[in-house]
Order: C-alpha cells, then sequence, then structure tokens
C-alpha cells in the first residue's frame, strides 16, 4: 500500500474527536477540490507491505482507534481492505475517511465510514456516488465542509433529500480553512465565521453537529502529522 505518513495524534474531527487516534495517511486523490489541505498527498510517499503497515500501528499500542485517510483511501481499495480486515481481527477500532465518490460496498461492515459529500465550493460536488447512501449505517457519519451560505443550502437539502438522519449516526457540518491560513490558532482562519454556520443550523433546526478541525486550533494550521 502507497503511503504518505503514519503517525499518532488526536482525532480532530468526528464524533470521535479528542480521542488518541492512528493516522494511516493514503497517498493519491482523484478530486481537487478548492479548500483542500492534504495537497500534499498527490504526489510522492513510500510503499508499505501489510505486515509493516501493521507493525507500524502496533507499535503505538495501546491506542487502537486507528483512522485510514488520505487523499482518498478507496483508490487503493485492493491492498485496503484486507489491511482493514487483519486489524478488524485484532479488535481495532477503525475509521475510514472518504470523499463517496468511490464504490464503498465492500468496507467492513464494523468500519466506522466518515462520508464527505462535496458541497458546490469545493468544485466537485458533481462526484458524489449515489449507491453509497445505501451503504450507510448507524455507525457511520456524513460530513459536509461548508465554505458560504450557498454550500450550506446544498447540505441543508441534501440532508432532507436523502433523509440522512434515518441513514447514518451523526451528519456533521464543518466551516472550511482559508488555503493561506496564518499561523495564529484561530477562527479567523475559517473561511467564514463559524458563527454564522451555527445561526443557520439553529433557524433550520438541523439534524446536524458543528463539526470544527481542532487540530488546526491544537497546533498551526498548516502543520503536517498532527
Amino acid at each position: 500500500m502507497h503511503l504518505i505518513e503514519l503517525y499518532l495524534s488526536v482525532q480532530g474531527e468526528s464524533s470521535f474527536a479528542g480521542l488518541p487516534c492512528i493516522f494511516v495517511r493514503l497517498a493519491g486523490c482523484n478530486l481537487r477540490c478548492s479548500w483542500c489541505d492534504s495537497e500534499y498527498t498527490f504526489s510522492g510517499g513510500q510503499k508499505y507491505s501489510l505486515d509493516e503497515i501493521e507493525d507500524r500501528i502496533a507499535a503505538f499500542a495501546p491506542v487502537n482507534l486507528v483512522e485510514f485517510t488520505g487523499g482518498e483511501p478507496m483508490l487503493q481499495e485492493r491492498e485496503l481492505i484486507p489491511v482493514m480486515e487483519r486489524l478488524l481481527g485484532k479488535n481495532y477500532t477503525l475509521l475510514l475517511e472518504t470523499s463517496g465518490e468511490r464504490p464503498l460496498a465492500a468496507v467492513p461492515a464494523e468500519v466506522h465510514k466518515i462520508m464527505d459529500v462535496k458541497c458546490p465550493a469545493s468544485g466537485e460536488s458533481g462526484r458524489f456516488y449515489g449507491p453509497n447512501l445505501e451503504a450507510l449505517t448507524a455507525r457511520d457519519e456524513v460530513k459536509f465542509v461548508i465554505s458560504d451560505r450557498t454550500d450550506y443550502e446544498f447540505a441543508r437539502e441534501f440532508i432532507r433529500q436523502h433523509d440522512l438522519a434515518a441513514r447514518c449516526g451523526q451528519i456533521l457540518l464543518s466551516p472550511a480553512f482559508t488555503k493561506t491560513p496564518k499561523p495564529e490558532r484561530s477562527a479567523e482562519n475559517c473561511a467564514f465565521d463559524p458563527r454564522l454556520l451555527v445561526e443557520w443550523m439553529l433557524a433550520d433546526q438541523l439534524p446536524a453537529r458543528l463539526s470544527l478541525q481542532i487540530h488546526k486550533f491544537i497546533w498551526e494550521p498548516l502543520k503536517k502529522g498532527v
């Protein structure tokens, strides 16, 4: 499997936010979101065998929460699924961060999928693979990165149209960060004031959770490996 990095930190997003987590960041992505903060995954990295990956993860014991992210991890589905199955067999809790552009039916049911549905400002909103909605379970989460009011309205209608609250365990709305954030660890680096997003959510009684990328408030927003 082709990896960019593998490291221990705390989970910065999702309902697992704040927990110690081992991140396995895979190389490669077929999308080019306007606000992407992981462009360094588009090239480079190193090949590892399944045994090598498992050994590196085991070195962080007793932490047993592992997230596969990218890039787009499902581009390496052939190698990724066996790694997941091996780790599940050893009682790891697994998260998969994915755009939802690739089919997810083969992902083991025990994996917590965090599916990032792209909004219009990303430039990739037409790439979602509709049948993935049927692959969602109560352990899964759907995330929308919001850059402006248009993105919010897109997310709101998607949530309502597909009855997401009944399909998954959590719906996350996350304000986008600017591509060139200041080193200061503050909400001023968001694409717009998160208070606006909260006001919109409350006004519409949206069944969603505000999700701030807490690692960008703990460390400098551009810092890697955290």
